[in-house]
């Protein structure tokens, strides 16, 4: 029995010396440099949105997600690894891009996220590549014209999980009511079934989702500034560098304008080229 037991317990020690030694080889994520790796494989990974007009639309004729952010993903991608690499794209949502990036599911984040002190202390961002504005979508000929509005009535507010607008508004109009929705399909269908007076978030995102529902209107203004930035994993300052550098060019060879006016020029109320702005 005792030889058993020494037998077992050597057993055990060697386990653990195993995963410690298996440990010590492998690299955090954040430790990893993300750009090295996309530069071998000559292909970048990029978390976008699936339900925001104007920025990633799933098209479910063709099963692909096409938008303004895809295509800027894209064209960054070629700008930063050659023509002839690939950008691929992972759909998120507002409260799932973070945990996705930090888990290494993508190697950045192209999804109207806006860059904020309170983010910085997790991810890194790239330069400004659109500033919004938070504002309120409501149906048209509603009561409210403004967010002071949404306060004076002590109005319902719909939202999206992880969007840093519904906190925003509780700053603004703390005695508004807020509702939480996962996306904002989810939240679009909760102001036309009347589960609140207004939907809250950048003016960019809303003005898209009122070109496709014609009976609801952007109102009030801007009440909070909402630049928007590509976001990585903290350290990966060879990928920041390599953005920033690309968003640059980009903007300089007439891409970026470009792009931009393919998506905006169009939407009625809204001025693109304010969103353009270095």
């Amino acid at each position: 029995m005792k030889k058993l037991i020494r037998s077992l317990g050597l057993l055990f020690s060697l386990v653990a010396l195993t995963v410690v030694i298996s440990a010590c080889g492998s690299k955090p994520l954040s430790a990893r440099n993300v750009y090295k790796t996309d530069q071998q494989s000559k292909t970048i990974t990029w978390g976008v949105k699936a339900d925001t007009r104007l920025f990633g639309l799933l098209d479910t004729k063709d099963g692909k997600i096409k938008g303004f952010e895809v295509d800027l993903a894209t064209a960054l991608t070629k700008q930063m690894l050659g023509k002839d690499a690939k950008a691929k794209f992972i759909q998120v949502t507002s409260s799932t891009r973070m945990p996705m990036l930090k888990n290494g599911n993508i190697d950045a984040i192209i999804a109207t996220m806006t860059n904020t002190p309170e983010r910085r202390k997790q991810v890194t961002f790239s330069n400004t590549y659109f500033f919004a504005g938070q504002s309120l979508l409501v149906k048209k000929g509603s009561s409210i014209k403004n967010v002071k509005d949404l306060n004076k009535q002590k109005g319902t507010v719909l939202g999206v999980v992880g969007s840093d607008s519904v906190e925003n508004v509780a700053k603004v109009a703390p005695d508004a009511k807020v509702l939480q929705l996962t996306d904002y399909a989810q939240a679009m269908t909760a102001l036309k079934s009347g589960q609140g007076q207004a939907l809250t978030t950048d003016n960019g995102i809303l003005y898209g989702m009122s070109v496709q529902n014609p009976g609801y209107e952007v109102t009030g203004g801007t009440f909070v500034s909402e630049p928007y930035g590509i976001a990585m994993d903290k350290g990966q300052m060879p990928f920041r560098n390599a953005t920033n550098q690309a968003l640059t060019e980009l903007r300089a060879n007439g891409t970026y304008n470009k792009l931009l006016h393919k998506w905006f020029h169009n939407v009625k109320g809204f001025d693109y080229k304010e969103a353009a702005k270095e």
